[in-house]
C-alpha cells in the first residue's frame, strides 16, 4: 500500500508505515509541506497514494468526487507524537482492511 502523510501529522508516521512494509512519504519528503491541498491531492492521485490527514478539506474532497485518492481522516485531538504513533499502529490493520475493501474515506477516531 502507498501512503502520503499530510503536513499536520509527523514525518515519523510515514517512517512507521515504511517500517511496516508500505511505501510512505510525508509531504515534506516530496516538497509539498507548504503546498495547497489541491497540489497534495493531485500528487497523491498521480502516485496512487492514500492521503493520511487531519485536514477535513480532504474528507470533503473525497466525499464530493467519484475518483481520486483514498483518504484516512485522523480525528484524534492533540496528543504526543509517541501516543499518536502507538494509536495509529494499533488501528493500522483495520485501516488496511478498509482500504482493501475499496473504502474511499476512512475516518479514524
Amino acid at each position: 500500500m502507498r501512503f502520503l502523510v499530510d503536513a499536520q501529522l509527523p514525518p515519523a508516521l510515514a517512517r512507521l508505515l515504511a517500517d511496516r512494509g508500505h511505501a510512505a512519504e510525508h509531504v515534506a519528503d516530496c516538497g509539498l509541506e507548504h503546498a495547497s491541498d489541491r497540489a497534495v491531492w493531485v500528487h497523491a492521485g498521480d502516485s496512487h497514494a492514500c492521503i493520511i490527514t487531519k485536514d477535513e478539506d480532504f474528507a470533503v474532497y473525497r466525499m464530493m468526487q467519484t475518483g481520486g485518492p483514498a483518504v484516512v481522516w485522523v480525528r484524534l485531538g492533540n496528543t504526543s507524537k509517541r501516543q499518536l504513533l502507538v494509536w495509529f499502529d494499533g488501528l493500522l490493520p483495520s485501516i488496511l482492511a478498509a482500504l482493501e475493501r475499496g473504502e474511499a474515506l476512512i475516518e479514524v477516531t
